[in-house]
């Protein structure tokens, strides 16, 4: 842990940069009907808008790394700032209260594939991309999940056979997002089919700009296309991009799926905060204020954002939040699920047909993409798995016999 004084003087430094560089937000209080009424949640834009923000995205990124705060928390042999985690989260609350272009591009490279480098891989592995990971100059994908295997992703049967310096690659991925802006990919592969499902996976690093790589986009039911289905055909990946020892992907995975956890909620709470401040807005629109249970519902709705924000805020001062992780994943997409029962329980048919009404019909795109946050990071029922098992010392749930 920091001292408190030297993170006061810390943030003085990071609020005089943003001062300088950013425009401090302006809450505004606008009556309703004003002003745009979409509730998102996975923003979907149009293709020359999303590399717009990219671009300004990357821009900001650079020049915060460029300053010193980008990796605080990092060693500095790799670019990092050799301070502890406790510095970058003080910058990222900081910066919460500016306009400034949104991390989302970012977070699979700084909190997934980086964690996994990091941690398992070579010295020039760790100097070839962390640094590029951290600055914004590479965008990443994660490509483990793939369309037989459900949430088993030890069943992964994407192969790599070795070839000379390298590896050969086939097979397909899905629910992949940002695999049409990314540079590189954290693929998980079988590269030794005789061996136990989980002890026959590698790591690697992809080049997703390489031939052979096909991404698709995937259609969802909010009309969005966030996430995509990528085809892999004879790619080539050098042996220097493999993260691990051969045979070790399932470790690499667990550190990747970690980090992942904690990241799919971390840094939300101001998010889920405005999402409930609208369903306030939205039941005093309705006439609800006067209904119990819809009271209630929106206490409830406070309070679990309230708790998920502190918990949110102790898993950001840890370098490996651990089982803490799959905590805050549970919290996020469960606050996210009530949110939207809630809106719909205020709304009852106004939510599902457009009658023009300002506000309304609107929180359908939110009701429609909540799902997908249930699964992302791996499903609530894996999240409980591990929480049950690894934390409680629950009786693990029967395997089939090829897993014993």
């Amino acid at each position: 842990m920091s001292a408190p004084d030297e993170l006061a003087v810390f943030a003085q430094r990071a609020r005089a940069f943003l001062d300088e560089n950013a425009t401090r937000r302006v809450t505004q209080d606008t009556a309703w009907g004003e002003g745009p009424d979409r509730v998102p949640l996975l923003e979907q834009s149009d293709p020359e808008a999303e590399r717009r923000e990219l671009t300004e995205a990357r821009a900001w990124r650079q020049r915060v790394f460029d300053a010193g705060f980008g990796w605080l928390g990092g060693p500095a042999a790799y670019g990092g700032g050799g301070r502890t985690p406790e510095f970058d989260e003080v910058f990222r609350r900081i910066e919460n209260d500016y306009e400034v272009p949104g991390r989302g591009f970012f977070g699979i490279a700084r909190n997934m594939l980086a964690p996994a480098i990091l941690r398992h891989g070579t010295e020039e592995l760790k100097h070839t991309f962390l640094r590029p990971l951290f600055r914004g100059d590479l965008v990443a994908c994660q490509l483990f999940s793939e369309p037989g295997a459900g949430s088993d992703l030890a069943g992964v049967r994407t192969a790599a056979r070795r070839e000379g310096d390298g590896w050969r690659v086939s097979g397909q991925k899905v629910w992949t997002s940002y695999a049409h802006l990314s540079q590189v990919g954290e693929l998980l592969a079988r590269t030794d089919p005789s061996a136990p499902k989980h002890h026959g996976l590698t790591m690697f690093v992809l080049d997703m700009e390489q031939p052979g790589v096909d991404v698709r986009p995937l259609r969802q039911m909010n009309g969005g296309a966030h996430f995509n289905e990528v085809f892999l055909t004879d790619v080539y990946v050098p042996d220097a991009h493999r993260i691990g020892a051969p045979g070790t992907g399932w470790h690499v995975a667990r550190t990747t799926l970690t980090s992942e956890r904690g990241a799919v909620g971390s840094g939300e709470s101001t998010l889920t905060a405005d999402y409930v401040d609208r369903l306030d807005a939205l039941l005093r629109h309705v006439g609800g204020t006067a209904e119990p249970r819809h009271r209630d519902a929106l206490a409830a709705a406070y309070v679990a954002g309230r708790i998920l924000a502190l918990v949110n805020e102790q898993a950001g001062l840890q370098d490996n939040p651990g089982p803490l992780g799959s905590v805050v994943k549970l919290l996020f997409s469960r606050q996210l699920e009530r949110v939207a029962n809630t809106a719909a329980d205020f709304l009852g048919d106004r939510i599902l047909a457009d009658t023009g009404e300002w506000g309304t019909f609107a929180w359908s795109d939110f009701l429609l993409s909540a799902p997908g946050l249930r699964i992302a990071g791996g499903t609530d029922e894996i999240m409980l798995n591990i929480l049950g098992e690894s934390v409680l010392g629950l009786p693990r749930e029967p395997r089939p016999r090829e897993d014993r």
